[in-house]
């Protein structure tokens, strides 16, 4: 009987154990996404007034270069998470049409418990988009 307890008792706290680094895992993209989303958003402030090559009301314009900037500028200011580490650009950021920025972050995320199987952590990208957006 003493020895079905303790199986159990370690299956238990296996099953605990693995529960609590997806867990951790999850939070992890979460944070990195919530880092890529606000960082897109700082980027989508950045358009300059298009002259209404569409219509006769003016628009707004975002190129690569300024959302870059500001998304390096977002990452600057803004501290990362404790759990999360080496969280930079990716490729790909920039704007596909001129309206929307894109940016897409990586990170290393270090789960909980189970640190040690994985000492380098595992990588995650995550984009973030916000869209630029004027309303006359």
């Amino acid at each position: 009987m003493m020895v079905l307890l303790i199986g159990y008792v370690l299956l238990s706290l296996l099953l605990m154990t693995v529960v609590a680094a997806g867990s951790s895992l999850y939070l992890g993209h979460k944070k990195l996404l919530s880092t890529a989303d606000g960082a897109a958003l700082a980027a989508a402030d950045t358009f300059v007034l298009n002259a209404g090559n569409h219509g006769p009301d003016p628009g707004t314009l975002l190129t690569g270069q300024g959302v870059t900037a500001a998304a390096l500028a977002y990452l600057e200011s803004n501290e990362s998470p404790k759990s999360l580490s080496d969280v930079r650009l990716a490729a790909g950021t920039g704007t596909p049409d001129g309206r929307t920025a894109q940016v897409n972050l990586t990170g290393t995320v270090h789960p909980w418990f189970i640190n040690f199987l994985v000492p380098d952590g595992i990588a995650m990208t995550v984009t973030g988009t916000a869209r630029a957006h004027l309303v006359l």
